[in-house]
This record gives structure tokens, sequence and C-alpha cells, in this order.
């Protein structure tokens, strides 16, 4: 063992959360600013499994599929880091960037030192904000990291991602961890303001300045003084809109409609777009100089097929969110779970609402919150051929996590999706391959997919799946 004492010193010498691991990944000692950030206190640590003091979890991070370069770090003797979801003492996540430095200790054993600086470090009131992101993957924490990063500056930042993955929500985001917290946060969509209105609604116009201008009004850019001015889907404002934008951030000055006073404006300005802006730069159809003045700081929100890892959560707080409208609690089923996991989301986080929504409704009398892979089935069944939709160039089909992976050999939609099956076809592949896996015992199929053995004797008969399900 190392001298403690002599540990605890150097630990004390951190400001920042630090703890020592030993190569059996045994936690030895964490510094008082661990104790303080994560609720958990250090004598009661030593000898316990790092996941189990770091993450809550009963398995090494690495097994479930994070970035864990320990091993890597405590073979070669040289620093590493990664992106890593912490848990503390009351089961709350922070999201956080761990150096790992390795330390070689005066008994000859070599240890593993980990530093961790957290990102966006949560205040009391924000524990049940509904409006912070959802996620653990190393996708999803370094945009988390880009962002904060971004909300320090004060820099022109671009926002770029499909449809539904939540630009508004990272603009909010970074609001809420910048200098301009306490200031208005006011969103303009490009995309449904008329070209002729575009200049009235941004900067506001003059009592007479056109016909049905009965009074003074100020624009929204003027409403957000100081704060932040969110443009959405920047790529559909006109070529006019962009030349008035331009003008509005270099010189940092604007007037009203019809009037001649020149308004100074602080705001900042924060854009985002599901195009790709550059190639809209090469046709000609959006301004160069424009592009690099709104591009400073340039985030890509990734869609959530490419991070798998994040469903269960999102799925978690987006039905805690539905159950709280309607003073309910929901949760889901492993199997209704696996359904979602083998859905590709081409609406992204916006769709999976969507979906859960359409499954709570779709919930039998008694279900007792639980939402069942028959309720999650009816809110895929919204898109008539989920996977006969259209997919983007590049786009992965599917992606399932290794726990879905390693679960045992059974017909899900991921099966079908290359084909092009509806969800009937899916659903009764499905439905079959629980009949032959339970050996044709009905209601242990319905205990497994989470329904009613009656919901189950209709679906035999509609797939017509009767010789699978005699016993």
């Amino acid at each position: 063992m190392p001298d403690l004492v002599a540990l605890r010193s150097l630990l004390e010498t951190h400001e920042r959360p630090f703890v020592v691991i030993a190569a059996d990944r045994r936690v030895v000692a964490v510094n008082q600013a661990f104790e303080r950030a994560f609720n958990k206190p250090g004598a009661a640590l030593a000898g316990l499994p790092c996941h189990r003091v770091l993450h809550n979890q009963d398995r090494p991070c690495d097994e479930t599929g994070e970035d864990c370069p320990f091993a890597a770090c405590l073979a070669e003797q040289q620093p590493r880091s990664c992106l890593h979801t912490h848990g503390d003492a009351g089961g709350g996540t922070h999201w956080v960037r761990v150096n790992m430095y390795p330390i070689a200790g005066a008994d000859g054993e070599r240890y593993v030192g980990e530093l961790v600086q957290e990102i966006a470090a949560r205040e009391g009131h924000e524990e049940v904000d509904d409006t912070r992101p959802v996620g653990r993957s190393p996708a999803f924490l370094s945009v988390m990291e880009q962002l904060e990063q971004a909300a320090r500056t004060d820099a022109p930042v671009l926002l770029v991602g499909e449809t539904g993955t939540g630009k508004e929500l990272a603009a909010r985001f970074m609001h809420r961890y910048s200098p301009r917290r306490d200031r208005p946060f006011v969103a303009v969509d490009c995309s449904v303001i008329a070209e002729s209105l575009f200049e009235s609604e941004l900067f506001g116009h003059e009592r007479g300045a056109f016909t049905g201008s009965v009074q003074t009004r100020p624009g929204l850019i003027e409403i957000a003084g100081s704060g932040t001015v969110f443009l959405d889907e920047i790529a559909e404002a006109s070529p006019s809109a962009q030349a008035k934008l331009l003008r509005v951030l270099e010189a940092r000055e604007f007037r009203r409609v019809g009037g001649n006073k020149v308004i100074r404006t602080d705001a900042r300005v924060i854009c985002a777009t599901n195009r790709d802006l550059w190639q809209l730069v090469e046709a000609g159809s959006f301004r160069e100089d424009l592009y690099y003045r709104i591009a400073c700081f340039r985030v890509r929100i990734p869609p959530l097929r490419e991070r798998p890892q994040d469903v269960p959560g999102l799925a978690d707080a987006l039905l805690k969110r539905i159950g709280r409208a309607a003073h309910r609690r929901y949760h889901l089923d492993p199997e209704a779970l696996r359904l979602l996991l083998a859905y590709d989301y081409p609406g992204n986080v916006r769709e999976l609402r969507s979906v859960l929504q359409v499954a709570v409704a779709h919930l039998e009398q008694g279900h007792r919150g639980r939402v069942t892979a028959d309720a999650v089935a009816a809110g895929l069944r919204m898109r008539e051929h989920y996977s006969a939709a259209p997919v983007p160039q590049g786009r992965v089909a599917h992606r399932a996590d290794r726990e879905v992976a390693a679960a045992p050999p059974v017909c899900t939609p991921a099966a079908h999706n290359a084909s092009g099956s509806s969800l009937d076809d899916v659903e009764a592949a499905y439905i079959s391959g629980q009949l032959r896996r339970c050996g044709g015992n009905r209601r242990r199929v319905a205990s497994a997919l989470g329904i009613s053995e009656r919901t189950l004797y209709r679906k035999i008969a509609k797939y017509r799946l009767g010789d699978l399900g005699n016993a």
C-alpha cells in the first residue's frame, strides 16, 4: 500500500476533484474536492471498485460501451484523457472530462490518478430542469464540452444538425452557461418570417412606417438587449435579409423601419441550420461574408442514430415529462426498450418523443404506468413504412448497442430494416420469434411482451400465427 498520509497531502494540492486508483481498479483515496463535488465521504470509498464509486455501476465502464483509457494509461505510463458521466450520492449525473496520469508508488506499485473537470456544472435549481440536454455517450459529451466552451465566449456560433436533433435546446444551454444568463433569450425561426416582414420583425418599426403600423414596435434584436438572439434555419433567410443581418453583426447597430435613430446592440447571435451552409455559399445562395461572420464557432449536433447509448436515458426523461403533464408515472418494459433501440429515428429526438406520446396513448387499462412493447409498436406505426423511409446519403440504417447485440436471438425490427417491410410485417415476425422461443406458450409470450393474453390472441389471429401458439 502507498503512504496514505503523503498521498492525501498530495491530493489536497489539487483544487479540482482527484482520485487515485490501483491497478486492480479499486479506489485508494480521493481528495476533499471530490467529496464535495459528488457528496461521497472519502473514508467509505477506499477499496471499492472505481466503476461503483465514479459511475454508480456494477460493471467497469469499458464493458458498458464507454470510453475508458485506464488500462492504456496504466500499461503505457502515459497521460490520457476522456469524457465520462459520473454519478453522485444522490443519483444525479455529472458530465466530466477526466485527465488520467500514471503514478509510481514508493511501494513499486503503479497507480492512476484521475483529475476530474466537470462540464457545465449544475446549479441547484437545474436538477429538475426539463430543458437540460440528456445523454451519456461520447458523441453527446463531446458536444456538451464544445457548447460550454462556446458559452464562455462572445463569438458567434453556428449549430449544424438534422431536424429534431435539439439545436434550439443547445442554443438555450449555451445562453444559460454564458455571462448573459440573466438576460433575455429570443428565438427567431427564419423559415416562417416572410421576406417583407423580416426587417420589421428583427429591427422593429416606427409608427406610420407602413400601412397598419399604428404604433412604434421594438424588434426582436432590441428586445434581446444584451442577451442572446437565436436565428434558427438561417439558410432560409433571403439575400436581402442576409445583407441586413450582416450589417448588424459588423456595425453592431441598426435602425427601426421608418426611423432615423441609430440603435446600438450588444446581443450575442447564435445561428442554426439543418443544411450544408458551405454548399449554399458555393452555389451562390448564401453570402460568404455572412457565413464567416456567423460560423466563428461551429458545432455539429449529432443525430440520434449516432448515439444509440442515449436512447434509454432520453426515453426515460421524455416519459417523465409526458407523465408530469398527465400526473402519472411511466416506465419502459425491457422489450419495449429493445424495440426503441432497434429503430433508426430519421426525425431524431423529436420523433422519439412523438413515438412515446403515441405509445402512452395506446396503453391499456390497468397498465400501472408500464409502457409495453405493444404500445411502443403502436407508436412506431405512426410511420406507415418506417423502415422503408428514404435514407439520406451516408446514413447508417441501424445501430444497436452491445447489450442488444448480445441479447438472445429474437426477431426484432432491425432484422427487417433492409427489406423495407411494413411495421405489421415486423411485428408479426417479432411475435413469431417470441412464440418459438417460448415453445408456443402464450402466457409466457404475453408476459415477455408486456401485453395481455387477450391482446396476444388478437395479434396471433391477425397475423395467422395460430400454428405457433397452441400451448
